[in-house]
């Protein structure tokens, strides 16, 4: 077991999340499941309680603790990607299964994760600084998904 786990909340859907990240995402996988030894506020002795799962090399826990508690962007999975069929991937498959569109690369997934799809080439554009990171920057702030020929064409200054 890793020494530090992300735990995230679910209502009842942890074990449905962690299938379709690990269907989706490379270096994914879904580990134990732990059923409830006894009755809880949200469930009943037998319910699926905590699964294990792994999204893109990152150890992860889903707790089923019922409706209280609800995700936000506060929280978010960064996934780089090399190029547009990638990003198109990714943005399609989370936003096409339930999920929803956001601004500048993010979207939420059907259970209220936020995820960055972020292609590497924007990443770049905004660490080399100057005129480089501001002309990609501007670029990014009109788009919901990111269009990586639009991104190097701002880095270029076209």
């Amino acid at each position: 077991m890793s020494k530090n786990t992300i735990c995230m909340w679910y209502d009842k859907d942890a074990e449905a999340a962690a299938r379709f990240y690990a269907e989706t995402f490379p270096d994914s996988s879904v580990g134990a499941v732990t059923r409830a030894p006894g009755d809880y506020p949200s469930g009943s002795q037998g319910d699926i309680l905590v699964v294990a799962f792994t999204v893109a090399g990152i150890p992860c826990i889903g707790l089923n603790g019922g409706p209280t508690f609800k995700h936000s962007e506060a929280f978010s999975f960064q996934i780089a990607t090399d190029d547009q069929e990638e990003t198109d991937r990714y943005w399609n498959a989370i936003v096409g299964n339930g999920g929803q569109e956001s601004e500048c690369g993010w979207c939420k997934d059907r259970w209220g994760i936020s995820w960055q799809i972020t292609p590497r080439t924007l990443l770049e554009a905004l660490a080399a600084g100057g005129g480089e990171a501001k002309r990609a920057f501007a670029a990014m702030m009109t788009m919901k998904k990111i269009d990586v020929a639009t991104i190097e064409a701002a880095r270029r200054g076209d």
